[in-house]
């Protein structure tokens, strides 16, 4: 994952000094064991005790870099979107076509089996907690999601400006994320990915037949 070169914030939101290299590196370890542990065990049973445990930092470290549970939520949610688009960055590359499509499902499959259908979507997940309770973290997920979007809309936009598609590539990307977020939920309920596998197929296959090259157009 890209390291950005980071300036910290101190309790008042007052900016501070740019992190140096082991300050990054510090900062990096105590948001990917927030990550974990909000991801394993919910936003609640996290606490920042926990965190800081987890991290091998002491209690000051943890408030140096985050006035409080509340910024280090926004930099988790941050850490799992970067998380979750750079896992499939080699695919969004190649979604203007059917078979790039496919085999972006394929991967998002196979990862899923590979995690025995646990866990679910780590954005979802932070999403579902704190969409009716915390407006500025919602927010945050919201951000996130719309990113994911974008990716897959990249794609289909391109397949529309070919001339290859006939049907708004905004409505489909939205609604492909749709089904995505749906078929990782159930799949997670279930513990199989079926839902997951009939959710995107269902999906690629209605954007198969809006393509202008179906053979049933007329």
């Amino acid at each position: 994952m890209t390291t950005q070169n980071r300036t910290v914030r101190n309790r008042q939101g007052a900016p501070a000094k740019p992190l140096t290299p082991k300050g990054r590196a510090t900062r990096e370890r105590i948001v990917a064991a927030a990550a974990r542990l909000m991801y394993e065990r919910g936003l609640t049973e996290a606490t920042l005790e926990d965190v800081r445990a987890a991290a091998g930092v002491s209690g000051s470290q943890i408030y140096h870099y985050f006035a409080d549970k509340q910024a280090l939520l926004l930099a988790v949610i941050e850490f799992q979107t970067a998380a979750v688009l750079e896992l499939q960055e080699p695919h969004f590359a190649h979604l203007d076509t059917m078979a790039g499509l496919r085999g972006w499902r394929d991967s998002l499959v196979d990862y899923q089996r590979r995690l025995q259908c646990r866990g679910g979507c780590p954005i979802g997940t932070l999403g579902t907690e704190v969409a009716e309770s915390n407006p500025e973290a919602r927010l945050a997920v919201a951000s996130g999601f719309l990113r994911w979007e974008s990716a897959i809309r990249e794609g289909l936009t391109a397949m529309h400006a070919r001339g290859e598609l006939d049907a708004d590539p905004d409505d489909l990307a939205l609604a492909t994320l749709a089904a995505l977020q749906g078929g990782l939920l159930l799949t997670q309920i279930q513990r199989e990915v079926r839902p997951l596998e009939v959710a995107l197929d269902t999906m690629l296959d209605h954007i198969a037949r809006v393509r202008t090259d179906w053979p049933d157009r007329h």
